[in-house]
Formats: C-alpha cells, structure tokens, sequence
C-alpha cells in the first residue's frame, strides 16, 4: 500500500506548478512561479556600471536580493541568497558586460514550503526573459525521502543544454538526517 503524504498526494506526485514570464513592467525581465500554495517572482534589471566590493571587475556581478514576505529577512533569507548568488553565477555568461552588476530580486508572495527551489526556477526564467546571456538551461530537481531509519530533503540544479559540467550538477543542497555506513548523521551541506 502506498503511503500517503500530509496534503493527500502520493509519495511520487508533485504539487501542481505553473511559471509565467514578463508579469513586471519596470523590470528588465520577470517571472512568476508557483508550486502548490508557495509563490515567487522574481525581476531582474539589467546590468549597471561597476561590480560589488570584493568581485572581480573583470566578469560582471551577480546581486541577488531575497524579499520575504513579511517581516525582516534572516539567516535562512541570506543563505538562500548565497546559493542563488552562487547558482546564477555559474549560468551567467560573466564576461560579456565586464565590470557591471546585474540585480536580481526574489518577492516571495506565499510560503508553503520549498522556497528555494521555487525561486530558482522564476530566477532563471526572469534572466532568460531579460535578455541575458545564459551558459546553461538549468532544471530543477526536487528530492524528497522519508523512511523509517532515513530522512532528507534535497534540492538539486542540473544542467540541461549546454556546456559539459562534471556530473551535469550545477547546485545541491541537502537538509535532514541521512543515514551513512549505518551510522544516523545530520546534514546540512549546500554545494554550489
């Protein structure tokens, strides 16, 4: 018998999602992208003259902005930052506009749960729809086990087009409890 999951669906069905480009009119390039109840946008504006401190002027800068939905952003905010900063940085071609800043801005509309993977796929939507040149078509994977001895929740970015990656693996984040030569290990490793 096939367990059932909190909201009703199996564990192999995924929550409905849709994705929308150019739904901001100010922005360069924009996107809307839901999965069940949770819902982001993300804008993005082009690039400006120089690059933030400690980046390399040479390439052109990647700035992302997380905006939640209430309240102060915090350290899961900033980590989720970092791993998109990071993430987009190795599907953007940087040496096109040397020594620019590229601004991303991720609004999170509805929380219900897996909003890191949800903002990379209006994230990468919103580059694409603004223009920018991109090395990669990215796809996201969405991992989610629970077992009785075993328990994870991982996200993973692969590449889909493009040039050659070692593994095809551009970002993976894992959060929870995996077990490891038979030994229980909490995790939590984001490798960008």
């Amino acid at each position: 018998m096939e367990e059932k999951r909190e909201d009703g669906r199996s564990a192999t069905q995924l929550r409905p999602l849709s994705c929308t480009r150019s739904v901001l009119n100010r922005a360069h390039g924009s996107a809307s992208f839901s999965q069940g109840e949770t819902k982001i946008l993300a804008a993005v504006y082009e690039p400006k003259a120089g690059t933030k401190k400690n980046e390399n002027p040479e390439k052109a800068c990647i700035e992302v902005i997380w905006k939640p939905k209430s309240g102060q952003i915090g350290k899961a905010e900033k980590e989720y930052e970092m791993i998109l900063k990071r993430t987009l940085q190795n599907i953007c071609i940087l040496n096109v506009h040397p020594n620019t800043t590229t601004t991303i801005i991720i609004q999170v509309v509805n929380d219900d749960g897996s909003l890191l993977p949800c903002a990379i796929n209006p994230a990468c939507s919103a580059l694409v729809d603004a223009g920018i040149p991109l090395k990669y078509l990215a796809v996201l994977c969405i991992g989610s086990q629970q077992a009785r001895r075993t328990e994870y929740e991982g996200t993973g970015l692969f590449m889909e087009v493009g040039e050659k990656i070692k593994n095809g693996v551009i970002t993976s984040v894992t959060h929870g409890v995996m077990t490891v030569s038979g030994t229980r290990t909490r995790r939590n490793q984001a490798a960008v």
